[in-house]
């Protein structure tokens, strides 16, 4: 009897990055809980563990996976061993990751995991993804299994995790959202899962039926641009990671069970020139354009269906750091308005999200509704990423259900 083929598809992601200037951590003989979001249902999981940005082997000990009860504390039913070709430790060699073996355990939508592993010698986190907006858990030696996990401190990042895969019958399919801190959820409610992809998890999982087989990839990476990579002279060093055009392969068209992405990422490219980077260096319509049509080709070339957004407004946007930096200017928004043109009435893309018609003020369109605005003027509230959410046309998926 032939063995039934077994496919995988991501229910949680979070794409690696490099740490910036001053803010590497640091454990030794600790075990960490980390606690992430699922979007989509499994019966099977599996998880995968990046040491991407090392550049020293990274030996993991006994790593489990359970659902969370409440905090740190776990459900002691669900609680699974993971291996690693059989054995409860693995080493990961630097710019490398690894996946676990497979456990069977039936992983709700929308419940949070609590993924538990021993770092057994002082590591670095030098690959992590550095806006969770999630409260995970440290504890001192090997206590991985704890159901009352002896907390000694929280972090509000998720090192060397990348990603959890599911599986069940009938197969499963996601959709990878790539873009930067508007993706990644920046201004959104820390622990409540109110990021624009949360948002569209829950609304294909309430549209149910086939909708609710599809799981959603978080690849958004604050201040990620689509043309060039963490601008290293400033503040941030490598720490907001390599450019869209550079990840796309590793962060969305390679993940497991991807049919789908939504592209939303250009803000930082037309925003940093003249803040983060030199003035001379401002980008043209046309250049963010090529970069679009480069995704669509290497998308498509894979059978993968392609979503845009367009770009919100940024219109007083403010660094609160350095609140002299000049993020918006008009020529600035002479760019975003004409990609965002091109981006509506384009016959490239297989679907369009316009993000920019609904959260932007009518009475001043280069700027966000104020009840859309999370304080900053460039990164939107809960409510605000819950309207884009809603701005995705679920017809779009329609066709692979």
């Amino acid at each position: 009897m032939l063995a039934m083929l077994v496919i995988w598809t991501g229910t949680w992601a979070a794409s690696a990055q490099p740490s910036m200037p001053g803010t590497l951590e640091s454990y030794d003989r600790q075990t960490l809980r980390l606690i992430v979001h699922t979007s989509v249902a499994g019966s099977q999981v599996r998880i995968t563990l990046s040491n991407l940005y090392g550049t020293v082997p990274l030996t993991i000990v006994d790593p489990h996976i359970a659902l969370r009860a409440d905090g740190p504390r776990i459900d002691p039913r669900s609680d699974r061993a993971l291996r690693f070709g059989g054995r409860s430790a693995v080493t990961i060699a630097p710019h490398l990751q690894v996946t676990s073996d497979p456990v069977a355990l039936s992983v709700p939508a929308m419940s949070d995991l609590a993924i538990s592993f021993f770092l057994p010698h002082k590591v670095s986190a030098t690959t992590s993804h550095l806006l969770a907006l999630q409260t995970s858990y440290i504890a001192t030696d090997n206590v991985v299994g704890a159901t009352d996990f002896p907390v000694l401190r929280t972090l509000d990042a998720w090192p060397f995790l990348s990603r959890v895969d599911v599986s069940d019958s009938p197969p499963l399919s996601s959709v990878a959202v790539i873009g930067s801190s508007t993706t990644d959820g920046d201004g959104s409610t820390r622990d409540q899962n109110h990021r624009m992809p949360d948002a569209l998890a829950r609304r294909l999982q309430k549209a149910g039926g086939a909708s609710a087989r599809i799981g959603i990839l978080n690849a958004g990476i604050i201040g990620n641009r689509l043309l060039e990579d963490s601008p290293a002279a400033s503040p941030f060093g490598a720490g907001l990671g390599e450019a869209v055009l550079a990840r796309l392969d590793r962060d969305a068209l390679d993940q497991p069970g991807v049919q789908f992405i939504i592209v939303a990422i250009g803000v930082n490219d037309i925003a940093f020139p003249g803040s983060f980077t030199p003035a001379d260096e401002a980008v043209r319509a046309q250049s963010l354009i090529r970069g679009y049509r480069e995704i669509l080709a290497r998308a498509h070339a894979r059978g993968i269906k392609v979503l845009m957004s367009t770009i919100p407004p940024f219109g007083n946007a403010i660094y609160p750091e350095d609140r002299t930096l000049v993020l918006h200017t008009p020529e600035k928004e002479a760019v975003r308005l004409a990609v965002n043109e091109w981006i509506r009435t384009t016959k490239e893309v297989d679907g369009i999200a316009d993000f920019d018609a609904v959260l932007r003020d009518p009475a001043h369109p280069d700027r966000l509704q104020s009840r859309f605005d999370s304080g900053d003027h460039l990164h939107a509230n809960d409510a605000g990423y819950a309207a884009s959410a809603e701005a995705i046309p679920l017809d779009f998926f329609s066709d692979r259900l």
